[in-house]
């Protein structure tokens, strides 16, 4: 594994928290501590802070192809190290070592795409309608930035936020989620052996969330939040970003509805749920949450995904042959349990799982219940665990209808061999994104983001720039 950074990064230097604080980082599989990391306080906000402060005027005259050889030098090295990234993301957050080598080179696909948009960052010239000036249009890096990272996809999550600040011109201080810092750290010595100067990237491992952000938010200096967690987070740091207006863009939750028509190849389909459902365990905001299936097909449906999920291995992340890792944390897993328990009492019926299995770790399996009550709690919550909730629909109507009947909107799929009602569906769905019989929408190169509840802005495609970019306007009369 590669060698464990544990302390604070803070202008360049690797720091002890200043009060001397630690925290614990959990091995999800077995519960024991893997090790402990700098806990940060206030006192270590500010710090980053001022470092990403005082590096934003230098950082934003560097030459865009310096920016872009720094990520492509990084997207690089992490290819190098894809077995010691790998092993060390399952270490903190209990991915299989397969599931977390394609996490690693999703990750690194960041850095390269926006290695390659630095250089492309454009404005504009024209003369204004009445002819009287010149409009010079120009695109300046937002400035200081605060980005906030989740627990279930450590290192691309990272890298589709730190990549776009970089390359724009931005500095930032990072705060990872408690429960899987190390990733992050790493992320940072990596940027650091790249030539990244000293400042521009800050990293702050705490579990003091609410004492490091919000001072940051309310203070006047960061001038760019980046998150992407819950809804109810998010909404508590909107409100604490509007007393210095805050530019803001948002990554939040997801109850993604697969719907699945009479006409659809149902081998296509169980595929597509496969991954739509069982990748990084179910712990995803783009997982499928609401199984829609036409009625006439529903019963071989349900059966087909029951075999297939029931072949699944669940183990710990580094033992061969393991498809499904533990989930984050106990409360995790608890909370997964419940809601399948409540589908069962009001009538659902268990093919596959459905138990919280004895033993060490968060493991639970994959479990489909068919015959869901659409009052079940986890048609309105986000179960992130590996749990499928099959039911059934008349027409296409019903499906859409039922299918936009919630407050989030980040990712919908639907399995079809019509091309008309493919088409027609998707656009009729209220969702940012959409998978018309593919399981997988994430990627480097689309825009990525939600609607509703679940998000503002778009992170990734030739959009994922303009979040850390402003414009600024100049008119020259005409002599």
């Amino acid at each position: 594994m590669t060698e464990v950074l544990t302390q604070l990064f803070i202008g360049g230097a690797w720091v002890d928290a200043a009060d001397g604080a630690t925290m614990p980082v959990d091995d999800p599989a077995t519960g024991e501590i893997l090790c402990h990391v700098a806990d940060a306080g206030p006192k270590d906000a500010r710090l980053a802070e001022e470092a990403a402060v005082q590096a934003q005027t230098d950082w934003a005259r560097t030459p865009p192809r310096a920016r872009s050889e720094i990520l492509r030098r990084a997207y690089e090295l992490i290819l190098d190290r894809t077995d010691e990234l790998a092993h060390l993301m399952t270490s903190e957050m209990g991915k299989p070592l397969t599931e977390a080598r394609g996490e690693v080179a999703y990750a690194a696909e960041f850095f390269r795409w926006f290695s390659e948009e630095a250089v492309r960052i454009d404005g504009g010239h024209g003369l204004l309608p009445d002819g009287r000036n010149r409009m010079l249009l120009s695109r300046r890096p937002v400035g200081p930035c605060l980005l906030i990272t989740p627990w279930n996809f450590p290192l691309a999550m990272g890298t589709r936020k730190i990549g776009p600040a970089i390359a724009a011109g931005c500095t930032m201080v990072l705060k990872p989620a408690p429960q899987t810092p190390l990733s992050s750290l790493a992320l940072a010595g990596i940027l650091k052996e790249a030539g990244l100067p000293d400042g521009v990237l800050n990293v702050v491992t705490t579990s003091r969330a609410g004492e490091v952000c919000e001072p940051l938010l309310r203070g006047g200096r960061i001038r760019k939040l980046s998150f992407t967690g819950s809804t109810a987070v998010g909404r508590l740091l909107l409100a604490q970003c509007a007393d210095t207006v805050v530019r803001t863009s948002m990554e939040l939750g997801g109850n993604a509805p697969f719907i699945v028509f009479d006409d659809a190849d149902l081998d296509v389909a169980v595929d597509g749920a496969m991954v739509a459902k069982m990748r990084n365990m179910g712990e995803a905001c783009t997982a499928a949450n609401r199984f829609f299936v036409h009625r006439s097909v529903a019963d071989e449906f349900a059966r087909r995904l029951a075999q297939r999920m029931g072949t699944l291995v669940v183990g710990p992340g580094t033992r061969d042959g393991v498809d499904v890792g533990p989930l984050i944390d106990a409360a995790g897993r608890a909370k997964v349990q419940e809601l399948v328990t409540d589908a069962v009492e009001r009538g659902a019926r268990v093919l596959v799982g459905g138990r919280t299995p004895e033993g060490p770790g968060n493991f639970y399996p994959p479990t489909v219940l068919a015959g869901v009550d659409p009052g079940s709690r986890l048609m309105d919550t986000e179960i992130f665990g590996p749990v499928a909730a099959i039911l059934t629909f008349d027409d296409e109507d019903e499906a859409l209808r039922r299918a936009n009947d919630t407050t989030w909107g980040l990712v919908g799929y639907v399995f079809t061999e019509g091309l008309d009602r493919g088409l027609r569906v998707s656009e009729g769905l209220e969702v940012g994104m959409v998978g018309l019989n593919t399981g997988l929408v994430s990627n480097p190169a689309a825009p990525f983001g939600g609607v509703k509840q679940s998000g503002l802005g778009r992170e990734g495609g030739r959009v994922g720039i303009d979040e850390f970019l402003e414009y600024k306007y100049v008119a020259v009369p005409v002599r």
